[in-house]
């Protein structure tokens, strides 16, 4: 138990250490914003008016999928910083400290998450803006929110991975980055699954960021009943799929990014 303390209080550290660094480049949080701003302006008003979902104003269906889009992108972070530190010999500083191996990992997953945090503050405000709305109350906004930010959390675990093996921040860049895309485009986020062909809408309907997508339009009233919601368990159980889904990739990146660390810092 005190060694578990000991890394959470380690792990603040380190999380307050990567908050100062956004605060004196905050070219990061400016930029992590301009992408899904562009997204909403592109599909709000260019591409919203090809796209049909009976029943609800596309905006509001939209603003799920490019919310969940920009926390699962948001986290791609955390494989640039700890690649960045580790190309800096920054790693190599905090192995020489008494401190818990997992407060690197904890302190990078954190700031990332109080990063998505402040973007996603940007996000509501453009969201509103163009017409977006909650229609069922406090608690639905807080759980929609607390699961939305839950999952960007367990990407940050996944980025982690993929940072401690890149060579290069460059390649912790392409590589953090480019699996997202495919991940997010075969999904509800953007358009409904049974538009898409027969094979590939079962793939679509399990996608995690799908599952997640749905569950945040259930919670906050943004699509009726049957639009385009696929068949079977995702369906009818998308907040049950997407906490599934959270545990899943918790359980396998976590244990996997430590050991990814304590395996490239006894190698360094």
């Amino acid at each position: 138990m005190t060694a578990v303390v000991g890394a959470f209080v380690d792990g603040w550290v380190v999380t307050k250490r990567n908050l100062i660094k956004i605060k004196r480049i905050p070219d990061l949080l400016i930029f992590s914003t301009v992408q899904p701003i562009m997204f909403v302006l592109l599909f709000a008003y260019v591409f919203g008016g090809a796209i049909n979902t009976p029943g609800v104003n596309y905006r509001e269906y939209l603003m799920a999928g490019i919310f969940t889009q920009t926390v699962m992108f948001g986290s791609g972070i955390t494989a640039i910083g700890l690649a960045d530190d580790l190309q800096k010999g920054i790693i190599d500083r905090f192995r020489s400290l008494p401190m818990s191996r997992a407060a690197v990992l904890i302190g990078r997953t954190t700031s990332d998450l109080l990063n998505n945090v402040l973007v996603l503050v940007i996000m509501v405000l453009c969201g509103l803006l163009v017409g977006w709305r909650i229609h069922t109350g406090v608690l639905g906004a807080v759980a929609g929110f607390a699961l939305m930010l839950l999952f960007g959390y367990a990407i940050s675990w996944v980025a982690a991975v993929i940072g401690l093996a890149a060579k290069t921040v460059e390649v912790a860049q392409s590589a953090g980055l480019i699996w997202m895309f495919p991940v997010t485009f075969l999904s509800n986020a953007f358009i409904t699954t049974n538009t898409l062909p027969d094979w590939l809408q079962p793939v679509a309907d399990w996608n995690p960021l799908s599952a997640v997508v749905l569950a945040l339009r259930d919670l906050w009233g943004n699509a009726p009943e049957g639009l385009g919601r696929g068949d079977g368990f995702p369906a009818e159980h998308p907040l049950a799929l997407a906490l599934i889904w959270i545990t899943g990739i918790l359980l396998v990146f976590v244990p996997w990014s430590i050991a990814k660390y304590r395996k490239t810092a006894t190698a360094s």
